[in-house]
């Protein structure tokens, strides 16, 4: 066999990821952080972190939050999966949120977050996140720490390059990381036809700036690559969109080796603006999709699904200034902007070395026409037209960098289990500090936009052998945090996480947590089931279909004693909960149900459809503690034959036993 270049640096990282990563350990690690760097991680009981942490769950399908720099976990936001601790994708009002056009879909791979903007900086309002499996974006709202809004994407596949913002959220935008065939073309085709019947796409999904709502407002129709991590411009260069790109080759098998073979792959670079222009223009092509949007009101606490069946196409091909390729070392991961905005890093896995473009060079680069030919009809800029230059041997294999707003860039080295600062203008190494093992991703708060904060740097490391208590044969998700206030950066604590951690933001927590909503108003509440108050509270046949209004209030339900249900019934529990009190939700769970709980919030109605499989005595109750009698909060549901003449009865605290019984009185 012939041992090309890229044969021996393909072996030699199986080697590494095969052995192990106490193989790959780096040189100079050490195994405990010093007293001192400790106490830069210690928040006090009762005292708040600086920032709220939003870090990826990956294949669990949810977001966890965590404070920072204590590393504490605050929350656990299902998204895109269904949880049973809060009765998402279980209750009626939340089931519609995990709506697809291929139906009901419980689970997918949550990898990528992103903070809303205004005039590229964190607002704190909103965060998108992306489902990677069945394509789509969500946006959770801030206030309430809930996920609000669920889009599909029509023409995707492999939703990975998203979900990335404008510098005001004008737009979020999205990258496939299949090509596919379209969806209003055949794909009936055979699969080794992807060079002629497979494209990419890429989707602008148009926000509103007061609501957040969101609507694709038009896609661009692409080249058959597959599309990574990308970035929006910002200052001089907002109004452009950097995508990284990889199997150029148009590969369909073993991608391994086959979307390896070419010396580099593409930044490709997008005029959204111009993009906008053709829009208005009309050039734009309406196409027969299928594609669903959910959204969460929550003023009736009931999110709604809406299946579209539309959207606007702008070809690349035949608009030619929309796109430009810029050549970047092969297999690019990450494509990050600086703040402002000139310098554009790619970050080829397989690459030993860095290369930074220059916004201006490209804008130049394009005047003048200089291109090497064109890739699939979309002109391909020279390498060292756009190249601002190299920063030479920084790593083995570069992923995801990041900016602390002072200068310089840290970039996360899988291969070598590390992370690099470099600084931006001479591209000379300043630090570099060993992360256990193979970080992929980091995260400055703020280190996307016009201005990061300086302090800390987080690393999301995908193996974690001997750093925790071993757990089988799966250990713990990690992250490590290193101050950066100096010169040299210091780790000063790393903590678990759900897995897995792949992209994340971080926020200062003034930003939110003044913001916060305490609870629901009971007055505002125009969910068709609430009860406001337990006058209110009734049991409703209609048919074989029973409505029961019950609320829940420390200590107990009302009604709490309910006869009549009968087999064959399909059975609605509406529960309202009265408190008006901060941190106080009830819980509501029955005996039998083959779905999960119910978790309802302070003033909200969330609803359980219970169907009772046999005649017999069910027990209901609250399952999240609240108060010292949480214990005593039960009832009894009566459920009778098919056809019995048990009559539809509910009370609560009069429907006691007759003074016969042998029950003993004290």
């Amino acid at each position: 066999m012939k041992y090309t270049k890229l044969n021996l640096s393909l072996i030699a990282l199986a080697i590494c990821l095969l052995v192990g990563a106490n193989s790959c350990k780096p040189k100079n690690e050490g195994n405990a952080v010093t007293g001192d760097a400790a106490a830069k991680a210690y928040v006090p009981p009762g005292k708040y972190d600086e920032f709220y942490n939003f870090v990826s769950g990956g294949f669990s399908g949810q977001l966890s939050v965590y404070g920072l720099p204590s590393g504490r976990l605050l929350r656990v936001i299902p998204v895109f999966s269904v949880d049973p601790e809060k009765g998402y994708g279980y209750s009626e009002e939340t089931k519609p949120m995990l709506n697809t056009s291929h139906g009901f879909v419980p689970w997918d791979d949550l990898h990528h977050t992103e903070l809303s903007q205004t005039n590229g900086e964190i607002d704190g309002r909103w965060l998108f996140v992306n489902a990677n499996n069945t394509p789509r974006v969500a946006r959770l709202d801030l206030k309430t720490f809930r996920t609000a809004e669920i889009i599909e994407l029509p023409n995707s596949a492999g939703n990975h390059s998203s979900p990335f913002i404008t510098e005001n959220t004008e737009y979020v935008v999205a990258g496939t990381r299949f090509s596919v065939p379209p969806d209003n073309a055949n794909g009936d085709v055979p699969i080794n036809s992807y060079r002629k019947n497979f494209k990419g796409s890429i989707s602008f999904i148009k926000v509103d700036k007061n609501t957040g709502n969101m609507d694709i407002a038009f896609q661009l129709r692409c080249p058959g690559v597959d599309f990574d991590l990308s970035h929006a411009g910002k200052g001089k260069s907002n109004g452009w969109f950097f995508f990284s790109c990889y199997n150029t080759e148009q590969a369909n098998t073993l991608l391994e080796v086959n979307a390896s073979q070419r010396d580099k792959d593409f930044i490709m670079a997008v005029n959204w603006k111009k993009a906008e222009e053709y829009l208005k223009q009309g050039k734009g092509k309406k196409e027969t999709v299928k594609y669903v949007h959910n959204l969460y009101d929550e003023k009736t606490h009931t999110a709604s699904s809406e299946t579209k069946t539309e959207v606007t196409v702008l070809d690349t091909k035949d608009l030619k200034d929309i796109c430009y390729f810029i050549p970047c070392p092969k297999s690019p991961h990450g494509c990050d902007v600086d703040p402002t905005g000139e310098y554009i890093v790619g970050s080829g896995k397989l690459a030993a070395l860095i290369p930074v473009f220059s916004f201006d060079k490209v804008m130049k680069a394009i005047a003048d026409k200089d291109y090497i030919g064109d890739y699939d009809g979309i002109p391909v800029i020279k390498y060292e037209s756009a190249l601002y230059g190299e920063v030479k041997k920084p790593g083995l294999g570069p992923l995801h960098t990041e900016f602390d707003g002072k200068g310089n860039a840290i970039t996360t080295m899988f291969v070598s289990s590390e992370i690099v600062k470099w600084n931006i203008k001479d591209l000379k190494v300043i630090d570099r500090q060993p992360t256990y093992y193979s970080p992929g991703h980091l995260c400055i708060p703020g280190g996307d936009t016009k201005k990061p904060n300086s302090k800390y740097v987080i690393v999301y490391n995908k193996i974690t052998k001997d750093r925790y208590l071993p757990t089988g044969p799966e250990l713990a998700q990690a992250a490590q945090i290193f101050d950066i206030t100096g010169d040299k950066m210091q780790l000063i604590l790393d903590f678990p996480t759900i897995g897995e951690p792949h992209y994340a933001q971080a926020v200062s927590a003034d930003l939110i947590k003044n913001n916060s909503v305490k609870f629901f108003k009971l007055e505002d509440n125009l969910n068709p089931y609430v009860s406001k108050g337990e006058a209110e509270t009734k049991v409703v046949r209609k048919d074989k279909r029973v409505d029961i209004y019950i609320t829940a209030i420390r200590s107990h339900f009302a009604p709490d004693n309910i006869e009549g249900i009968k087999m064959g019934d399909e059975v609605y529990w509406h529960v309202t909960n009265l408190e008006q009190d901060w941190d106080v939700p009830h819980g509501f769970a029955i005996k039998g149900a083959l779905n999960g709980e119910l978790l309802v919030m302070p003033g909200e109605t969330q609803t359980l459809k219970w169907s009772p499989e046999k005649p017999g005595m069910y027990p209901f109750y609250c399952t999240d503690f609240c108060s010292a009698l949480h214990q005593e909060m039960q009832g009894y549901v009566r459920v009778s034959p098919a056809g019995s003449n048990t009559p539809l009865l509910f009370s609560t605290g009069k429907n006691l036993p007759p003074k016969d019984s042998t029950s003993i009185n004290p």
